[in-house]
């Protein structure tokens, strides 16, 4: 069952106070668990209770996004925002420097937070950042197209389209190589959050001048692409390896930009691999 924490997070107009949704088992050393953009905490549901047999694993929906409350006035969606906004969030729990892995957005999070020593290691799968300014257009492109189509199918035949394998590839093939293993209850739940997602515009827009240009040099760090990522293209992977050289590079193959779903036993395998430290 999710909880909800609220804590204070300094802003440049004093004390606010923000509300995260999170889920939280197992027991052993803390990994944070860092979703996508229009995304939620349960993307990484597939290997959750793997990782949870050996680490005390926190799966959160970052905010604005999943059940978690939009950002007050003036934090901003930016990573300078949303960095302290987890350290905040880490400290509520009790949580001091976890491992961190991070799809996505979540793993250009996970980087900065490795960048600025707030975490043990980090394991990055198809992190954002690493793009040429045509592959960010495209990417920001088609979210903003599953946006719109998620905003304009009615309910009930998000429901209808979930109940078959056609219909699950019709509405997650964009994130996922095996769209059919996805639950129909996960494919309803993973679409409405698209569409009631607070913090999108806001989040995209303050991506559009984002590019990861910094080693890591004070953690681990595993970067991982999917070999079928058809929003981030897996050549990215190896601008982020040039970035950071001493990055494990790890190739998921078959698996698209959401890898959890795609293949569970060999994302956990590299996520525990890397928090191995």
């Amino acid at each position: 069952m999710s909880a909800q924490i609220s804590f204070a997070v300094e802003s440049p107009a004093g004390p606010r106070t923000v509300t995260v949704t999170y889920e939280r088992r197992g027991a052993g050393e803390p990994l944070l668990l860092l979703h996508g953009i229009g995304h939620h905490w349960q993307a990484w549901e597939p290997v959750l209770d793997i990782l949870a047999a050996g680490r005390d694993v926190v799966a959160v929906d970052l905010p604005g996004f999943g059940a978690s409350p939009a950002l007050p006035e003036p934090l901003a969606y930016d990573l300078d925002g949303v960095v302290p906004v987890l350290g905040a969030f880490c400290a509520a729990l009790g949580i001091d420097r976890p491992h961190v892995a991070g799809n996505s957005l979540g793993g250009l999070l996970a980087l900065t937070l490795g960048r600025e020593k707030l975490v043990r290691s980090v394991t990055a799968l198809s992190p954002a950042g690493f793009w040429s300014e045509s592959e960010r257009r495209y990417a920001f492109t088609t979210l903003r197209a599953m946006r719109g189509a998620a905003l304009a199918l009615p309910v009930p035949l998000i429901e209808r389209l979930s109940r078959s394998a056609a219909g699950r590839t019709a509405l997650t093939s964009t994130i996922y190589a095996r769209p059919g293993r996805r639950s129909p209850e996960a494919a309803v739940a993973e679409t409405l959050a698209l569409r009631q997602a607070s913090g999108f515009h806001q989040t995209l827009a303050a991506g559009r001048t984002v590019l990861f240009t910094d080693d890591v040099p004070a953690v681990p760090v595993t970067v991982a692409w999917g070999s079928r990522d058809r929003l981030l293209l897996r050549r990215q992977g190896v601008r982020a390896k040039q970035t950071i050289p001493g990055a494990r590079l790890v190739r998921l193959p078959g698996c698209g930009h959401v890898p959890m779903n795609d293949d569970p036993a060999l994302v956990s395998r590299v996520i525990l691999d890397g928090s191995t430290v």
